[in-house]
């Protein structure tokens, strides 16, 4: 398993960094620059909630992996929430990113716009499918994982020579273009033979993209309505402020999650929940 799970780990660097090599090589360091730096901010809240969640949710799984129905609610719970975090921020980030990168990065780096905006839909789906590798390596099924990124490595490869004549921009819609296209390939391949159907999968994300749409609606008339403030501070407080609140409001009132996650809350915190956590 420690072999599969290195030599995995390897391929999926590799093929998620080859654009950079290749970026540098062809279009020279500004290029990669504003690529590389775009890239980072776009990935921060995939990659920390998901390398922070994982390691939890893994353990737990492979606990369970002997009592099908515990296994089933606990990765479809853990999976639902990461995406109830990672969704609206990443689309948050999509709504606002000139004013996340005056603030970040300053003005001197606002050709990065069109770069983190056009890497949104990649960003999204690495959310929805990278947890799914607690549920393979949780049951043995590590191989299948290491065959799964062997087929993204070469169509990642495939999306970054497509885009490369067009620069930066051009590679990251290649690669969200090719991202869209294997997302349901991706999910079907996973769930096969396991417990979990696709549909399953599909229920626990609808909560929390359901209530990422309504909110970023609402986001989204908010930034044209405040649109001659002029001011990225106001803008972005005034956004996040409609995006988040809107979106706490749907998911837990609205989608009824809200016994879900005060059950957690008091399970981090230590205290036992007054009814048993269960997905619903």
């Amino acid at each position: 398993m420690g072999g599969t799970w290195t030599l995995n780990n390897v391929v999926v660097y590799i093929s998620y960094n080859l654009e950079k090599i290749l970026l540098g090589r062809f279009w020279g360091a500004d290029a990669l620059g504003l690529y590389g730096r775009a890239h980072q901010i776009i990935s921060v809240p995939t990659h920390t909630i998901n390398n922070a969640v994982g390691g939890i949710v893994f353990s737990v799984l492979s606990r369970v992996q002997n009592d099908p129905a515990r296994w089933k609610s606990y990765y479809l719970q853990g999976h639902s929430l990461v995406l109830s975090m990672t969704l609206p921020i990443t689309i948050f980030f999509a709504l606002f990113p000139e004013d996340i990168i005056l603030i970040a990065l300053g003005p001197k780096w606002i050709e990065t716009v069109p770069i983190f905006r056009l890497m949104t839909p990649t960003v999204l789906i690495f959310g929805i499918i990278n947890p799914l590798a607690w549920l393979l390596y949780s049951i043995g099924l590590q191989s299948r994982s290491l065959k799964l990124a062997l087929v993204i490595a070469p169509l990642m490869t495939t999306a970054c020579v497509v885009g490369l004549p067009y620069g930066p921009t051009g590679v990251a819609f290649a690669y969200s273009a090719a991202m869209t296209l294997w997302l349901v390939p991706h999910v079907v391949w996973c769930l096969h033979g396991t417990i979990i159907s696709p549909w399953d999968l599909l229920v626990a994300a609808s909560r929390p993209l359901f209530s990422s749409v309504v909110a970023a609606s609402l986001a989204f008339g908010t930034k044209i309505y405040f649109a001659e403030l002029h001011s990225p501070f106001l803008e972005l407080a005034l956004g996040g402020c409609a995006m988040f609140g809107t979106y706490a409001f749907v998911l837990l009132f609205i989608m009824g999650q809200k016994t879900f996650y005060l059950n957690l809350f008091r399970a981090l915190a230590g205290l036992n929940p007054t009814t048993q956590s269960e997905f619903p």
